[in-house]
């Protein structure tokens, strides 16, 4: 034990972790943790936007506290995990007499920090890639079942945690194609994939929506430079902060010397140039390159020990870093030392006010899968959802069985679009919410619109539409009115049509429960630029029509 790790760094490795849980404490969820909370209510093989390690991580942290830190405890020990891995993985004669060195190495990082206790799928997904480039190396010393049994593991835990894994797996085996030639590298393959095979049965389950949303569904915008391009090669630099020269001249100068070196050399390059091409396409966030810093940081030591004049200079940046961002992570629980008003900040407050006005009233918030969630968790468990409409994009709230919670119930109804509110409120950026009482609350955001065709043709004058309701009841067309939507090639929505149809079936009054309804249609083409696709929406009880149909081809 003293040997791999001296004292020095198991004492910095606590103190890291004893911060990580004082900031898990103090500070207050960001939306998307709320979001990732709302996930590990229920526990499934997927969710709508990610695999379920980030959910798991949650359920098991929640067992040992409450509130925030009942969110972050396990990604506290995640993060420090990373780092001890990190360490295991640096086989160089030199590296104990340089731990001040690797640890503010790792603290220049500001989302490899962030994600030491912030609980989002990209923190098990950085201690997953290390344990994989970990797992990676004992195999290339030794290929056996023991050690392809651990790669296939590692494998699976990658992919549960997010869907980009799937690069870090692909880029390491383009590194060394003879693994193509060993039986013990498929073995680890086909351990993986049965491992992984829940959740492959859970997209099959769900007809594959997360796919589709992610591939297909999301809505893009025309191509900038600035936006796209260059704003990609800022994400590069906002991941290693003010070290960013120094680690990718070290990356620059990197010779591999042998198949592990190559594994970190393709694994960089690689996610760096997918990207890089991504960017010319739609825009990248900044964490979907997060994984690099785990290939970046064992590169970036080997070179500071090696370069005692760059070792100099990495250590007086190295420790400007740790100063900013020590007062920064202070910033998220004390607003004023922040620059910007943050997640962070003043979620309580803005829960609280509502909660004054209405009680425990179930509150349903429109085309908001962040409010909802958030509002759920400081509220003590109010229930909630998010009545999400064709301005808006699908999320968890569109395939759980939220909806039936708020079904006939009275509620409070939050929403940017009304005018006049019972209530009102303002989030911690100022921007004004107003809410209104709804008795005997209604939504059938679940009803689903096939058309007959993938091609929908404008010229024609009448067309086959079918609606499905998956619904226990039956439920009278006078309810609903069928709505369209207009969208650019970017699949933004600019324009909603109204739809002139009637069933196929004369005397039909209300779609069946658990049936499908066939009508006839036709849609008057609008006056747009660029139109390419399409969307059937459908209102009911005048509220704003929902996201009722896959994407659909126009022709004119």
């Amino acid at each position: 034990m003293k040997q791999k790790f001296p004292k020095l760094f198991l004492y910095l490795l606590g103190v890291l972790f004893l911060l990580n849980l004082v900031q898990s404490y103090f500070t207050e969820l960001i939306y998307d943790e709320a979001y990732y909370w709302y996930y590990a209510q229920n526990l499934d093989w997927g969710y709508f936007d990610h695999p379920p390690m980030v959910a798991l991580l949650i359920k098991l942290s929640s067992y040992f506290f409450e509130g925030e830190l009942g969110v972050r405890f396990l990604s506290c020990f995640l993060g420090v995990g990373t780092i001890t891995v990190l360490w295991l993985l640096i086989e160089h004669k030199k590296k104990k007499d340089y731990l001040i060195h690797f640890f503010l190495l790792l603290f220049a990082m500001p989302l490899l920090n962030v994600y030491g206790f912030l609980t989002l799928p990209d923190t098990p997904l950085l201690f997953f890639t290390t344990l994989f480039l970990f797992a990676y190396k004992r195999f290339l010393k030794q290929s056996s079942i023991t050690s392809s049994i651990f790669l296939g593991l590692t494998m699976a835990g990658l992919m549960y945690s997010k869907y980009h894994a799937v690069l870090v797996i692909l880029f390491v085996l383009l590194s060394n194609l003879k693994l193509l030639k060993n039986k013990y590298a498929w073995m680890a393959v086909l351990l993986s994939l049965v491992a992984y095979s829940p959740h492959f049965a859970w997209l099959y389950e769900n007809n594959f929506v997360t796919i589709k949303y992610h591939l297909f569904e999301r809505p893009n915008q025309p191509y900038t430079f600035e936006g796209f391009t260059l704003g990609y090669v800022l994400n590069l630099i906002i991941n290693f902060g003010l070290l960013f020269p120094f680690v990718y001249w070290a990356l620059f100068k990197k010779k591999a010397k042998g198949d592990f070196d190559k594994a970190l050399l393709f694994l960089t390059y690689g996610i760096i140039i997918f990207f890089l091409l991504s960017s010319f396409h739609r825009r990248t966030q900044t964490q979907w390159v997060i994984v690099i810093c785990i290939p970046m940081a064992l590169i970036a030591y080997e070179y500071l020990m090696n370069k005692p004049k760059s070792r100099k200079w990495m250590y007086r940046l190295g420790v400007l870093s740790f100063i900013l961002l020590f007062v920064g992570r202070i910033g998220l629980v004390y607003k004023p030392l922040f620059p910007v008003v943050y997640e962070t900040h003043g979620n309580k407050k803005w829960v609280n006010k509502i909660k004054s006005e209405i009680g425990d009233m179930p509150v349903v918030f429109e085309n908001s899968y962040r409010r909802s969630p958030m509002y759920e968790f400081y509220s003590g468990g109010v229930t909630t959802f998010s009545l999400n409409n064709i301005h808006y994009r699908q999320n968890q709230y569109t395939i759980d069985d939220s909806e039936s919670k708020v079904q006939g119930k009275k509620i409070a109804y939050i929403s940017k679009y009304l005018n006049e509110g019972d209530f009102e409120y303002e989030n911690q950026k100022g921007t004004e919410f107003k809410g209104v009482f709804m008795d005997n609350f209604e939504s059938y955001r679940k009803l689903q619109c096939i058309a007959d065709t993938e091609l929908i043709k404008l010229s024609d004058k009448e067309m086959v539409l079918k609606i499905y309701n998956p619904y226990e009841i039956n439920i009278p067309l006078e309810k609903l009115k069928l709505r369209v939507g207009f969208l650019n090639s970017y699949k933004q929505l600019k324009e909603i049509g109204k739809v002139t149809y009637k069933p196929i079936h004369k005397g039909t009054v209300s779609l069946k429960s658990r049936d499908t309804t066939t009508f006839l249609y036709s849609l008057t083409s609008p006056n747009m630029e660029d139109l390419k696709y399409l969307k059937f929406s459908i209102s009911e009880n005048g509220l704003q029509s929902g996201i009722n149909s896959q994407t659909y081809k126009i022709e004119l």
